[in-house]
């Protein structure tokens, strides 16, 4: 079963990229992220056309994340609960049969946290990490293969920027940012990509200025944890970074995992 993660910037400005990408590299659930769109306007129609079933958390102009699948969906869960009052459309789970038993797979958008002196974005980005901690602490305990999919807005090491010392002043980078990523894994999750390379210049953004993907200055933010029981059905991971060379792409590229599971 292939599982993906991309960060799609728009999703109305590149439903072309992502119908050709979605006939092309033919994955079983992907999760969205900063699609920009409430429900209503998401390009629903022409998804399920490819055969996937379509549930989303939207919101206007920023935000928002969406699931698409070739599983039916058996539970969707909108928000990271924890704080009544954060209205931002950041967290989508959704539940799947498989035939080893149940799939958890959520699609993330963590908070960007820039700048680091703003006295509210910083904190809202560690708080925000910090529910998610609280939240997957809980899930664990159901012992059931849960997929944690997304933009994390984390450099989790330098080896994961070609130039880590033109991070050091960024909320991505942060040492406070960098711990609060390894508290999350240290509750027993595998991280994909690094479960299969220690190798640098595996990146899965490339800002759209200073020529940054032509000079691959690329960094590592978009991550699947896999939790113990989806780990031990763990595959392979790839990183599909052609598509940044296409007509109008997005800043990300897909991230996938492939897991010995299939649809029960």
């Amino acid at each position: 079963m292939k599982i993906v993660t991309w960060n799609i910037n728009g999703v109305r400005a590149r439903i072309g990229n992502l119908t050709h990408w979605l006939t092309e590299s033919a994955p079983d659930i992907v999760c969205l992220q900063e699609i920009k769109t409430v429900d209503e306007q998401f390009p629903r129609a022409e998804i399920e056309a490819l055969g996937y079933n379509v549930e989303t958390h939207g919101q206007k102009g920023f935000n928002g994340v969406a699931i698409l699948s070739k599983l039916r969906f058996d539970e969707v869960n909108r928000g990271l609960p924890g704080d009544d009052g954060d209205d931002h459309a950041r967290f989508i789970e959704g539940v799947f049969s498989t035939d080893q038993g149940a799939l958890r797979v959520v699609s993330l958008y963590l908070p960007n946290g820039n700048p680091i002196d703003d006295d509210r974005k910083f904190p809202y980005k560690l708080s925000w990490m910090a529910r998610l901690e609280r939240w997957a602490e809980e899930r664990l305990r159901l012992e059931e293969a849960l997929v944690l999919a997304g933009d994390y807005n984390v450099i989790p090491e330098a080896i994961d920027a070609k130039f880590p010392q033109n991070w050091l002043g960024d909320a991505l980078f942060q040492p406070q940012t960098r711990q609060a990523f390894r508290r999350l894994l240290n509750l027993g999750f595998t991280e994909a990509i690094r479960a299969t390379s220690d190798a640098g210049d595996l990146y899965s953004f490339w800002d759209y200025q200073a020529g940054a993907w032509q000079k691959n200055n690329g960094i590592r933010i978009d991550h699947l944890l896999l939790s113990p029981e989806a780990a031990n059905r763990f595959a392979s991971a790839s990183i599909e970074k052609h598509v940044r060379a296409w007509e109008k792409p997005s800043d990300h590229v897909p991230v996938a995992i492939d897991l010995s599971l299939r649809a029960a």
